[in-house]
């Protein structure tokens, strides 16, 4: 019952500076009282473990005990400010980039991420000339002399324990300045304790130094004093409180970055890429925290490289290329070739000029796009005014030619409409070899044959009809029936370059 009421206090104590992320000027007072109050309830452990140790050679000398304890209180009055005055020399350059509001500089980051081993260094020193001061004076005063050795080791328990408890606390109050010290300078290599270490270091506060002062106690230097029933239960008492605490502290020091990670991973695979974990941790954690962040930021470059390159070379064929790799050659398919071009675009350029006619023509090929993309097609390449969309390749689909004939249908009908451009579309249908040309060191996807060629050709007639469009007669024939409805037959016509009529199609 009583463990479970110290839990719940600490639990609320440690949620709540977890919630509470101190400021540049507040951070540093608020680690000098954790630490003051830690030696405090130090000293004052050992001073009651001392008193409950029944008879022997100190109880016989209230006047050894009332010397000691006037020097105790004394160095413990002398040694808070001292100690305070030297840990903050220590992290003096720290408190100057807090208080000046500004980023550490490369040396002054690695002093912050040693804060919480400087301060416990500190703590111990304090404690380890307590223990021979005290211990010397109480060797002096008691007909036993062996006095001051059982004293001076209870001292050095007490100090271990407070450096251990001290160096916790402060690595958890001083994650913010830990924070801002890596998001300057990230972390190359761990400089902190080890995740082992700490927990061997929890161990040790937990169950090595109170078993170690049990046993110091039954084995009693003196020869004469034995631990009496108070300092049978209160040793364990403050075990079990400051086993509490401190694993507390550790699960809070290596639970809460792995549950960030964890949720940051999660949404990693989920397909975010803009994900970034607050790097807090100047040890393994604190490496593992930039490693996700590395990740993340690499996988955005290469969403982005991604997105470009589909913007270059369209979504399906950077799928292909990113699963399988890019190799120079071609497979021979059949495929519908749609060639659209703008009417009288050298009068338009001249008229509008430069950024106008640019901007004209991103719009003019905003509709070409969507409406290719609608139907499964490829907008292989842009060439001035026009562009070549192919359909069937390099995706199959089930309706090559129906698809491209309605992408012509939705091309002309959505120009019309803004009525800023006259084009004319041409359809054909054939066999093309598609894939990769060019050199090991740059290619292009693209689509040669014939198709291509008769749907170029098939542009110059569409643009002096007033459907806009012209198909082949192969085009409609290999379209869903349902297709040809929409287009009427028209002239054979000899196209440039050719001998044989070409039979075509126009829409209605």
């Amino acid at each position: 019952m009583i463990t479970g009421l110290v839990r719940g206090v600490a639990s609320g104590v440690l949620g709540t500076a977890r919630r509470f992320v101190p400021t540049d000027r507040v951070v540093a007072p608020l680690i000098t009282l954790l630490v003051v109050l830690a030696n405090v309830i130090g000293a004052g452990v050992v001073t009651v473990l001392l008193l409950g140790v029944n008879g022997g050679a100190d109880a016989e000398s209230p006047t050894g005990r009332l010397v000691t304890a006037v020097v105790g209180a004394g160095y413990l009055v002398l040694a808070v400010p001292v100690g305070v005055l030297w840990g903050l020399g220590k992290q003096r350059r720290t408190n100057a980039w807090l208080w000046a509001g500004r980023d550490p500089d490369p040396d002054e980051a690695v002093i912050a991420l040693r804060l919480p081993a400087d301060i416990a260094r500190v703590v111990a020193v304090v404690w380890a000339v307590a223990a021979v001061g005290i211990g010397v004076v109480a060797a002096s005063v008691y007909p036993a002399a062996l006095v001051g050795l059982r004293i001076g080791i209870s001292v050095v328990l007490g100090g271990v324990v407070t450096a251990g408890v001290s160096y916790l606390l402060v690595a958890r109050a001083a994650r913010h300045i830990t924070a801002r010290a890596l998001a300057a300078h990230p972390p190359d290599r761990s400089r902190t304790l080890s995740v082992r270490r700490r927990l061997l270091l929890v161990w040790g506060l937990t169950s090595g130094v109170p078993m170690v002062g049990l046993i110091l106690l039954v084995v009693d230097p003196t020869g004469q004093g034995t631990p009496g029933r108070f300092t049978a239960i209160f040793l364990p008492g403050v075990s079990l409180v400051v086993g509490l605490l401190a694993t507390l502290l550790i699960a809070r020091a290596v639970g809460s970055p792995l549950r960030h990670l964890r949720q940051a991973v999660q949404q990693i695979g989920d397909g975010a890429t803009d994900v970034r974990v607050v790097v807090d941790d100047a040890g393994e954690i604190g490496l593992l925290q930039t490693g996700v962040n590395t990740m993340a930021a690499g996988l955005a470059e290469r969403e982005r490289l991604r997105d470009l390159f589909g913007r270059h070379v369209g979504d399906t064929v950077a799928a292909q290329a990113m699963e399988n790799g890019i190799e120079l050659g071609g497979e021979t398919r059949t495929v519908a070739a749609l060639f659209v071009d703008v009417a009288g675009s050298t009068g338009l350029a001249q008229r509008l000029g430069p950024q106008e006619m640019v901007g004209l023509l991103n719009r003019f090929f905003a509709v070409v796009v969507d409406a290719t993309s609608a139907e499964g097609g490829l907008v292989n390449k842009f060439e001035g005014d026009a562009a070549l969309c192919v359909f069937g390749a390099p995706a199959q689909l089930p309706d090559a030619a129906g698809a491209a004939l309605r992408a012509a249908r939705a091309i002309c009908t959505a120009v019309a409409d803004a009525g800023e451009v006259e084009v004319g579309v041409g359809v054909a249908w054939g066999d093309v070899v598609a894939g990769q040309i060019g050199a090991d060191s740059r290619s292009e996807y693209t689509v040669i044959g014939d198709a291509v060629n008769t749907a170029a050709r098939l542009t110059e007639l569409a643009k002096d009809h007033d459907g806009r469009a012209v198909a082949d007669d192969a085009t409609v024939q290999a379209a869903d029936p349902a297709e040809r409805e929409h287009w009427a037959r028209a002239d054979e016509v000899v196209l440039r370059g050719r001998s044989e009529p070409t039979a075509t199609w126009v829409r209605r």
